[in-house]
């Protein structure tokens, strides 16, 4: 069951309309809501053109969005406000349409603006002004993708606004771009995919090389588990140069292998011709990441949750060793959330902080829970933000 239309985001929903009528003086045109996502497993593959298994969750952005007219001042402005920080009168940020460009907009704006300058490189469109009201409840730098939320809910408002017709992959496409060169995060297409095309207890099987999709089941309810999330709140971004360095080496590796993406390498033994061990290392993670996608969707069709829990860990070492992303909290979750009888654990999202995950049968919630805040506690971190997901409907109308 999709939480899309549960009461609470129903309340949501009426509540942004009437905070855009007292921001702007209009009724918005329409709501839209985009959910985050939580990747079961596939790490940074995307942009090595390779597998991901992502889900979208229930916790999403949701955006009110009016067409300015021709007749009204600011027909050439965009306006753009956010919920964020719970002021009761939100700043808005306004940018002239014709003065979009990469760099001419920072922070949070800097997303919305993004995707309106990527629908203008399209021939025969013309996105002009219009009023922004955001209001967002995906935790802002957990790895849960709230930015990626942000595009999509913005993206499906203006096709459907300006009746621009595209696909949802062509949506994910141009989100990317719009993240890749307006924003400069030099991310992969898996976050706006599992935003875009996900379907309420199903996982989104993804060939990133074909942008072919296919949904697997997750049989979470049949087998009384589900996804906790464990939001360690140390934030992460993919504009720092951590991310651009992972990927830089993977374009690297595939530069003296001699293919066009590390999707063509099968094998480690392949990988051999890499002189350089950090080099190497981070090719035989995409190569070992791509595997273990495939095997998690077999096992995830025949319901074998223990196979699936041994994958999620064996991606998560493969993260902590050889691709070097992941942080000590991060491990601590896994480790401390594995002991307290977790079916599987790993991080999850970009890394350099974010969130874990761990496959937990239901009645053991408080056990995994409790077991993670006291090591966390003992280790002197932040507490944690723990909570379960549900697998959702991907993006539309509100």
């Amino acid at each position: 069951m999709s939480n899309s239309k549960s009461p609470e985001t129903l309340g949501r929903i009426e509540n942004l309309r009437q905070k855009f009528f007292k921001l702007y003086g209009h009724h918005p045109e329409g709501i839209w809501r985009a959910p985050g996502r939580v990747n079961l497993i596939g790490e940074h593959t995307d942009y090595n053109l390779g597998y991901v298994l992502p889900f979208a969750i229930d916790k999403n952005a949701l955006v009110a969005i009016r067409r300015i007219s021709e007749r009204e001042p600011e027909a050439k402005q965009l306006n753009l406000a956010s919920t964020y920080g719970h002021s009761d009168i939100p700043e808005i940020t306004r940018v002239a349409v014709d003065q979009l460009a990469p760099g001419a907009v920072t922070g949070w704006a800097a997303y919305p603006a993004a995707v309106a300058w990527a629908l203008n490189q399209l021939d025969n469109v013309e996105i002009s002004g219009f009023e922004l009201l955001v209001d967002s409840d995906v935790p802002v730098g957990s790895g849960l993708s709230s930015s990626h939320a942000l595009e999509v809910s913005t993206i499906v408002a203006l096709n459907d606004l300006y009746e621009l017709g595209l696909s949802p992959t062509r949506m994910a496409q141009l989100t990317q771009q719009a993240e890749n060169d307006f924003v400069g995060a030099p991310t992969g297409i898996m976050d706006q995919s599992a935003s875009l095309m996900s379907k309420a207890q199903n996982a989104l099987f993804l060939d990133c090389r074909s942008m072919q999709a296919q949904t697997v089941p997750l049989p979470l309810a049949q087998n009384d588990a589900v996804v906790l999330v464990i939001d360690t709140r140390v934030e992460h971004s993919h504009v720092d140069g951590g991310y651009a360095a992972r990927r830089q080496s993977c374009e690297e590796a595939s530069e003296i292998l001699q293919v066009s993406s590390l999707r063509e390498i099968e094998t480690v033994a392949q990988l051999e011709a890499i002189e350089d061990p950090i080099v190497r290392r981070r090719a035989k993670h995409i190569v070992t990441e791509n595997q273990r996608v495939l095997d998690t969707v077999k096992v995830l069709k025949v319901g074998d949750l223990q196979a699936v829990g041994k994958l999620l860990y064996q991606s998560h070492v493969s993260m902590r060793d050889d691709y070097e992303i992941s942080c000590e909290e991060l491990d601590v979750a896994v480790e401390a959330s594995l002991e307290a009888g977790a079916i599987g654990a790993r991080m999850t999202g970009g890394g350099f902080g974010g969130s874990s995950i761990a496959l937990v049968k239901r009645e053991q919630i408080e056990a995994v829970s409790r077991a993670v805040r006291m090591a966390f506690d003992q280790a002197g971190y932040k507490e944690p933000n723990i909570f379960t997901v549900i697998a959702d409907e991907g993006a539309g109308r509100a």
